[in-house]
């Protein structure tokens, strides 16, 4: 995946996971809003909070992003297409 990801001009580090989160909540979930924070570093993502609940479907829903080249590219292309910027 990671060079996928570079292939759509981005950096695979943790500050770009954070940004797949944040838009996954916005567009797809966004009854996940504020449930939890993020800690990103160059190296890695993290996303913690006493929600667990709320940690487990993002979780699910990132892991499917992570899995599946089509879905990563969609996700790419509709955050470039709102504006949204990733913090790579």
């Amino acid at each position: 995946m990671d060079e996928l990801i570079k292939q759509l001009g981005h950096e695979p580090n943790g500050y770009f996971w954070e940004g797949v989160a944040r838009f996954l909540v916005r567009t797809e979930v966004n009854t996940l809003e504020g449930r939890f924070s993020y800690d990103p570093e160059a190296g890695m993502f993290c996303a913690y909070g006493n929600d667990r609940t709320a940690l487990q479907e993002l979780g699910a829903l990132m892991s499917v992003v992570a899995r599946d080249g089509d879905r990563m590219r969609k996700l790419v292309t509709s955050a470039k297409a709102t504006g949204f910027e990733f913090d790579d």
